[in-house]
C-alpha cells in the first residue's frame, strides 16, 4: 500500500505513535469507556514523548512540524482506541486559532504548557440553538473599562471540565450590519469567578473524552484576552476549521483502520462450516471493499494536510477529506461489526465500542451535510 511518500521522520513519528498507543491503550480503553474519563497519567506520558504541539513552532515548545505529522499521530491513536485517542489529541484543541491570530504574549502564555502536559485547552463555540450556524451564537461579551464581561451557555464543549483555558466565541457587536462581523474570540481562563462546567454523561461514543456544558455568568477577563481583531471571530473560526477538520478526518481513517484490523483477525480465526470465515468469497469481498475505502480516505486526508503544510488551503479538498473519512469510519465499523456476528454486539469485543465511537466524526467540526455543501459550492459557485 502507498505510504504517500512519507519522509523517514514522518514514518518514525507514525511508528512511535503506534507503539505508544498499542502499549498503553488496550489495558485502559474499556474501563475508560465505562467510567467516561481518560486516565490522567496518560496526558504527561503523551507529552513526554512529544505528541503534544507537533505543529507548534519550536519557540513555543512544539516540534515545529506540520498538520500531516499530527494527522499521523491522530490516526494511530484512534486506530487503537478512539476515546483515549480523542482525549490525548484534543489537549491542544483551539491552539490552531491562537497560532493564526493570537498575540505573542498570548502564545507565550498558553502554548508552552500545552506541550509539556501541564495544561489543557479547548474552544467553546457551539450552543444549544447554534450548531452548524455559528452566526446565531448568543453568548455575549461586553467591554466594561479594561475588561470583557461574558455571559452565556455553551454546549458540547470538549475539555469543558478539564481545560485551564478556553477560546470562547461570543457576540461582541450585535448591531454590526453584517452578521459575519458581530462575533469575536476571547481567551477565558477557567479558574475565573462565574465559570462553571458540567460533564455530559451517556454519550454514544468517545466516552473517555471530556464533553461539557459550560456556563459563563458575569465572567470577567482582561481586554487583552481578545484574540485578533474584534468582530472577526466568524472569519477566524472558518480558518480554524480548515485546520481542525484535518485532525477529525484523520480520526475517521484511524477508527476505520482499527475496525478493519479487528475484522481481519476475526475472520481468519473464526471457523464456520468447517473452514475460516476468511475463506468465504463474500467475506473476502467485504474486506476488500473496507480496505479500499480506508486507503482512499487516507489518501485524501494526507493530501489535504500536506497542502496546508505547504501553504495551500484548499477548502473544498479539506471538506472532501473530512466528509469521506467520516463516512468511511461509519461504514467500515458497521461492516466490521457485521463480520463479528453476535460477538460484535458484546462489549467484550472492542469492535462494539469502535462502532459507537465512529459516528462522532460525521458530526463535529462540521456535519457531513455541511461538508458536502462546501464541496458543492467550491465546484458550482453561488447558485
Amino acid at each position: 500500500m502507498s505510504q504517500f511518500d512519507l519522509t523517514p521522520e514522518q514514518k518514525d513519528i507514525r511508528n512511535a505513535a503506534r507503539e505508544f498507543a498499542r502499549g498503553e491503550f488496550p489495558d485502559r480503553a474499556r474501563e475508560a469507556d465505562v467510567t467516561q474519563r481518560c486516565p490522567r497519567e496518560l496526558y504527561p506520558m503523551a507529552a513526554d514523548l512529544g505528541f503534544q504541539g507537533l505543529f507548534f513552532p519550536e519557540a513555543y515548545g512544539g516540534a515545529g512540524l506540520g498538520y500531516l505529522e499530527f494527522c499521523l499521530v491522530s490516526e494511530e491513536f484512534w486506530r487503537v482506541d478512539p476515546g483515549l485517542g480523542q482525549s490525548l489529541t484534543s489537549i491542544t484543541f483551539g491552539a490552531d486559532l491562537l497560532l493564526l491570530y493570537g498575540t505573542e504574549e498570548q502564545k507565550q502564555r498558553t502554548l508552552p504548557p500545552l506541550c509539556t502536559g501541564k495544561a489543557i485547552m479547548g474552544a467553546a463555540i457551539t450552543e444549544a440553538d447554534a450548531g452548524s450556524d455559528i452566526t446565531e451564537v448568543r453568548t455575549t461579551a461586553v467591554l466594561d473599562g479594561d475588561e470583557w464581561v461574558l455571559n452565556g451557555t455553551k454546549m458540547f464543549i470538549t475539555n469543558g471540565t478539564l481545560a485551564d483555558f478556553l477560546i470562547v466565541y461570543c457576540l461582541t457587536d450585535p448591531d454590526a450590519p453584517a452578521r459575519h462581523q458581530r462575533h469575536s474570540c476571547i481567551l477565558v481562563e477557567t479558574d475565573r469567578p462565574g465559570y462553571a462546567a458540567t460533564k455530559l454523561l451517556g454519550k454514544l461514543g468517545i466516552r473517555a473524552s471530556d464533553t461539557a456544558e459550560v456556563v459563563l455568568d458575569q465572567v470577567r477577563v482582561p481586554a487583552g484576552n481578545l484574540i485578533g481583531t474584534r468582530g472577526q471571530g466568524f472569519q477566524q473560526f472558518m480558518e480554524f476549521f480548515n485546520r481542525t477538520r484535518l485532525h477529525v478526518a484523520a480520526q475517521g481513517v484511524g477508527v476505520a483502520q482499527g475496525a478493519l484490523d479487528k475484522a481481519s483477525r476475526h475472520v481468519k480465526n473464526r471457523e464456520q462450516f468447517g473452514r475460516p470465515l476468511a475463506a468465504l468469497q463474500g467475506v473476502q469481498f467485504k474486506i476488500a471493499e473496507m480496505a479500499t475505502r480506508v486507503e482512499a480516505a487516507r489518501g485524501l486526508v494526507y493530501r489535504a494536510a500536506a497542502q496546508v503544510d505547504a501553504g495551500t488551503i484548499d477548502h473544498g479538498l479539506i471538506a472532501m477529506a473530512k466528509w469521506f473519512a467520516g463516512e468511511t469510519g461509519v461504514r467500515v465499523t458497521d461492516e466490521a461489526l457485521q463480520l463479528h456476528g453476535g460477538y460484535g454486539y458484546l462489549a467484550e469485543y472492542d469492535v462494539e465500542r469502535f462502532y459507537r465511537d465512529a459516528k462522532i466524526v460525521e458530526l463535529y467540526e462540521g456535519t457531513k451535510e455541511v461538508e458536502k455543501q462546501i464541496v458543492a459550492r467550491c465546484i458550482l459557485g453561488k447558485v
